[in-house]
């Protein structure tokens, strides 16, 4: 019985076998008929999204197609448009840096069944655009290349390095299908130049969580610091970044605590210097108005930012409503930081968010310091499609944040009074087109 029931088996095997490899010619005998491609899947997944990233001398190999019906279709393959080959495989070789489409047509008496896999080379080197003023985007490491527009900036801050609890660089969010490096890749094909933004952990506001010291501990510590150096320069050349920017923010706790962390920047900025050479671009990211007197000397910088937002008057227990970035507070900064730097070494922070009230108290002011958060730009506008040139939209219960006229009022006033240029936070916070925050930044100061 066994035997009778492993013969079978067997046959039933055989047949599925050949009925698979048969499935193609079959087709054939009926009518209307549709080419067909069989074992796709992995060559074109269905997540018309994903890119596959290669670098420069890599294969992909498009092999083990099967068409139907049989070897009576006609296939062509072509390479953004343009037609490569008619073979039944493909090999694409990456011998230039770019955005490239790969598409395979199969076509039977007028009917042609379509599939394609976009692909980025990441480019071997790159030229740097032209430009006398800095405008930086920052981008999260929650976001993508899609989010931003490289022709509105100068440089971009990717900030994908976060110091975990346990002291170590977690940049995990960079490595699905090669994220970082495509990020990096599209960034060098506009000339623009990446830095890795290092920082602990970090509320919406591009500022610390309260009371977090996760890259205090580790740039205060010697040894861990030295650790920490190797690592930045080892990650910053595998991805073929062009610098590092210190993004200490971990100043929130006690005092002793905030001078230690705050002396430990310019201990960690030289030894990035040392270690990356004078061709690396070096940035600090520092607090605004507060405790600008304590900073060490950051001149081996290529430049310095400052955060120049959030004055601290309109959040907390019983604070009134209003605009916590404006234009006084942004100049009051400057002019602090002007005392201790030269202005064509400061770079200005502007806010792409919003502070949004949540819940107030019975005076009308802010309940709590639960009682708020903080909302990107983008949904604003989503929100109130009119809202660009306002600095308040009527959302909860009230949003101020900077629109288009104030920021292009800050960037006029950095160009007038000689300061290098400003910073967006974040890139991925803003909208693209004519109420981008970016790009006004960007039209003012070239």
């Amino acid at each position: 019985m066994k035997r009778y029931y492993s013969q079978i088996l067997i046959a039933a095997l055989f047949a599925t076998i050949g009925c698979k490899k048969d499935e193609a010619d079959s087709q054939a005998k009926g009518r209307p008929f549709t080419p067909r491609i069989f074992n796709e899947v992995s060559l074109f997944p269905e997540n018309r999204d994903s890119v596959r990233v290669l670098s420069v001398g890599d294969t992909l190999a498009f092999t083990g197609l099967q068409y139907s019906p049989g070897d009576k279709v006609n296939i062509n393959w072509k390479v953004n448009d343009s037609i490569v080959s008619t073979d039944k495989q493909y090999y694409f070789v990456s011998k230039k840096g770019g955005a490239y489409r790969i598409a395979v047509n199969v076509s039977y008496q007028g009917d042609t069944t379509k599939r394609y896999r976009d692909v980025f080379v990441i480019p071997a080197s790159y030229e740097r655009k032209q430009a006398n003023n800095v405008v930086m985007a920052y981008i999260s490491d929650t976001s993508g290349y899609k989010y931003i527009n490289f022709a509105t900036m100068t440089h971009l801050a990717y900030k994908v390095a976060t110091i975990n609890a346990a002291g170590n660089m977690d940049v995990s969010k960079g490595e699905p299908f090669r994220k970082a490096e495509e990020i990096v890749g599209r960034a060098h094909m506009a000339g623009v130049p990446v830095l890795l933004s290092v920082s602990g952990a970090l509320s919406a506001d591009g500022w610390s969580v309260s009371q977090s010291n996760n890259f205090g501990a580790v740039a205060t510590d010697a040894a861990k610091r030295a650790a920490l150096v190797q690592s930045i320069k080892s990650y910053v050349a595998a991805k073929k970044m062009d610098g590092v920017d210190i993004l200490m923010a971990d100043i929130n706790a006690s005092t002793a605590i905030i001078n230690a962390n705050i002396a430990a920047t310019g201990l960690l900025l030289n030894d990035l210097r040392a270690a990356l050479g004078n061709n690396a671009i070096l940035t600090v990211t520092v607090a605004g108005s507060t405790y600008y007197d304590r900073y060490p000397d950051l001149s081996s910088a290529n430049w310095i930012n400052v955060h120049a937002y959030e004055d601290g008057q309109h959040v907390g227990p019983g604070k009134p409503l209003g605009q916590p970035s404006g234009f006084d507070y942004f100049v009051k900064c400057a002019n602090l930081w002007k005392s201790r730097l030269p202005a064509n070494k400061i770079v200005m922070g502007i806010p792409a968010f919003g502070l949004r009230y949540l819940t107030l108290d019975a005076n009308g002011n802010n309940l709590s310091w639960s009682s708020y958060n903080y909302i990107p730009y983008k949904d604003i506008l989503a929100a109130v499609p009119a809202a660009a040139d306002k600095e308040f939209a009527a959302i909860a219960q009230g949003v101020y944040f900077n629109g288009v006229p104030l920021v292009t009022q800050k960037a006029a006033w950095l160009k007038q009074n000689g300061f290098l240029g400003a910073y967006i936070w974040t890139g991925d916070y803003d909208v693209t087109g004519q109420n981008s925050l970016t790009a006004n930044i960007f039209n003012t100061l070239k």
